[in-house]
């Protein structure tokens, strides 16, 4: 689109201009389909560990999901598609095995060296471990996006500890091309995009997972209670009893909502997707009438406005993951696998550390060997750990744990 200039079209290390016909932006998402990184999100747990249903999203699918619902929402408000198809298909790129749960697990190891943070190792792989592209001075750049389409792809634009939350973008590896970026600790509108369609892809079908699963029923009682403290301590700590309450009757009220239990036939299924479309449309919905109502129709791009979510939808989104966390993240059996998991990744990376370079794959070896100090040396580790799939990792663990 006309609307991006030159500035946003740049990429880290210049390249040769290309015959292809395709747009900057159109090569990005080419890059990002094509990178090893996303197909590994096969093998990724999204809520459900990957494989263990053949019904259940696996990091891969749920992020075509979100680059779906990214496309929509982003080209209504004037975005480029491309970038926002690109950004929510590399959203999770940086997930390690086992999802949040190895997040948690790889945060405790890499403690020393500043954690680990799933976003902040999706800049790190688009720019540093994908192989693709090399720096005059012999270092790769990974895939090289422009800086449109990879300042999109970051949904929290500060170090640790700038901000008050967990959450951040990079490590201090990587702070030259994120300020290449100049986001000034600014949220593109589509980052914005990305994230919102994060939030409603996987609200709407992590709990049409569970209820195929026979985690959870949409009728009867839904044992509130409990899910609406999982809301405050995951999601909201402002949000009340009475919000949450309300949040959850209007959803019921909807007519696409179920009024018998999920049977698993095809009427069943067809009767829970006409909710999953609904729930999507409408909270996609709220969000463009409520953004074009304060920013006009556009085109919105880069830094041109903010996404505007209305309270309400903010709360109905909440409830969706709320009972999804409560009824099959918290569920006593999967904290049982939860504990096993963290084990193994610990393990694994306490392993690597003794014996060096000698079990890491030949990318990761090599930064081994170049890394100048111990620090250095744990973030390779890392790094390779985060890499496996859920699978594989339960294989390392085989191979060289015993």
């Amino acid at each position: 689109m006309g609307v991006y200039g030159d500035e946003a079209r740049e990429r880290y290390v210049v390249e040769p201009p290309k015959r292809s016909g395709r747009s900057s932006f159109e090569r990005d998402r080419a890059r990002i389909v094509h990178s090893s990184a996303l197909r590994r999100l096969a093998g990724k747990t999204q809520v459900m560990g990957a494989g263990t249903d053949d019904f259940v999203r696996n990091r891969l699918t749920h992020s075509l999901e979100v680059a779906q619902v990214a496309r929509e929402l982003g080209k209504s408000l004037g975005c480029d598609p491309e970038i926002v198809d690109s950004a929510a298909l590399a959203h999770d790129l940086g997930h390690p095995p086992f999802g949040h749960n190895g997040e948690i697990a790889l945060d405790q190891v890499a403690a020393s060296i500043g954690g680990f943070e799933g976003n902040a190792q999706t800049l790190r792989i688009l720019t540093r471990l994908e192989a693709k592209t090399f720096s005059p001075q012999g270092q790769s750049v990974g895939l090289n996006l422009t800086r449109a389409t990879l300042a999109a792809c970051v949904k929290y634009p500060w170090r640790r500890g700038e901000r008050d939350t967990v959450k951040f973008g990079v490590y201090d590896d990587d702070v030259p091309v994120f300020e290449w970026l100049g986001t000034q600790g600014r949220l593109t509108i589509e980052a914005q995009v990305m994230d919102l369609s994060d939030d409603i892809a996987y609200s709407v079908h992590d709990v049409e997972d569970g209820v195929v699963g026979g985690w959870l029923s949409l009728v009867g009682d839904l044992d509130t209670p409990g899910s609406w403290h999982v809301a405050r301590d995951w999601y909201d700590p402002t949000a009340t009893d009475d919000r949450l309450d309300a949040a959850l009757a209007r959803l019921r009220a909807m007519g696409e909502w179920p009024v018998g239990p999920f049977t698993g036939d095809r009427a069943s299924q067809a009767v829970l997707k006409s909710l999953t479309s609904a729930l999507i449309g409408r909270f996609a919905g709220a969000a463009y009438e409520a953004t074009v109502k304060r920013w006009g129709h556009g085109p919105l791009v880069r830094y041109d406005g903010q996404l505007e979510v209305p309270p309400e939808t903010l709360d109905e989104i909440n409830v969706l993951k709320s009972l999804a966390a409560h009824h099959i993240m918290r569920a006593d059996l999967r904290v049982r696998d939860l504990e096993n998991q963290r084990d193994l990744l610990h393990a694994l990376v306490a392993h690597l550390r003794q014996v060096g370079e000698a079990e890491l794959e030949p990318e990761f070896a090599a930064d081994f060997r170049a890394a100048p100090d111990d620090a250095h040396r744990l973030r390779v580790i890392v790094d390779q750990v985060a890499s496996l799939t859920d699978a594989s990792a339960v294989a390392w663990g085989r191979r060289v744990l015993g």
